[in-house]
């Protein structure tokens, strides 16, 4: 594993100031975290990109303490959607405190610590959102101005020897179909590749599409397309009686998703 992630040198020195002091602060609080984002990607990838800002993730329970120990360090802080994301400013640079997936679906908790990866991230010694966690967040990701998917066929690829499949399998849980799908494009993007995907998980899942399909369809009407996307789909809950799954399957506080709703569509 490269022993440091992304071009640092591709940043300012005062960006690079902020990120390496927001991570130390967040270590001498005590508050643990994990770097994910453009870092950890590097890292499992080798595919090093600069981009506007520092990704931590934190528990749930910890995002107060999070935020207090950086506004303590002299940052702004915000908690900016109560379901998922704090930031920290310094200037125009930006931290993302991440606890949770926008969609509600990923929730960081102890199994993101117990995997984690490791290296050192602008100089600082850090552990690293598991590759499963990201894939698993990223699949999900299916946004008209932004698609993770290549972002996942680079892990698969990557990563797919040493992944922990049923750990990942379980992450993905009723929403098994998204997983299978990114499955089936990664077998068609890199098709002298295949074999990064264990057999036994392909067959596991189309034998689950192949059990659906003797089944009758639910009844109820429910929109699962909210999961990926935002815009995309508010028309099927606002305007043709679909239910939004991220309600329905208690993702997120009806409260909660109307302030990020209504963030997200005067943007």
């Amino acid at each position: 594993m490269p022993a440091a992630a992304g071009k640092e040198d591709r940043l300012e020195p005062r960006t690079e100031a902020f990120y390496r002091r927001a991570m130390e602060t967040l270590r001498d609080a005590r508050v643990p975290y994990l770097v994910g984002g453009a870092y950890a990607f590097a890292v499992y990838t080798g595919m090093a990109r600069h981009t506007k800002d520092l990704d931590l993730f934190v528990r749930r329970a910890d995002v107060e303490r999070a935020l207090g120990a950086l506004a303590g360090a002299g940052y702004r802080t915000e908690l900016a959607f109560t379901h998922w994301l704090g930031k920290a400013f310094s200037g125009e640079d930006l931290v993302d405190v991440i606890f949770n997936s926008s969609n509600g679906v990923a929730a960081v908790d102890d199994e993101w610590f117990v995997h984690a990866g490791e290296a050192a991230v602008l100089g600082v010694p850090v552990a690293l959102v598991p590759p499963e966690e990201m894939i698993w967040q990223k699949a999900l990701i299916m946004e008209r101005e932004r698609y993770d998917g290549a972002d996942v066929a680079h892990l698969l690829r990557s990563r797919g020897a040493g992944l922990d499949w049923a750990r990942l399998a379980e992450r993905f849980g009723p929403n098994w179909r998204v997983l299978l799908s990114h499955l089936i494009l990664f077998g068609f993007i890199y098709p002298s590749e295949r074999a990064q995907v264990p057999g036994a998980v392909m067959r596991d899942l189309l034998g689950r599409l192949q059990r659906e399909l003797g089944e009758p369809p639910p009844t109820e009407r429910v929109c699962q397309g909210t999961l990926l996307s935002l815009r995309q789909y508010l028309e099927d809950v606002e305007r043709h009686g679909y239910e939004d799954a991220r309600l329905a399957r208690g993702y997120v506080s009806e409260e909660a998703l109307a302030r990020w709703t209504a963030a997200f569509t005067e943007e």
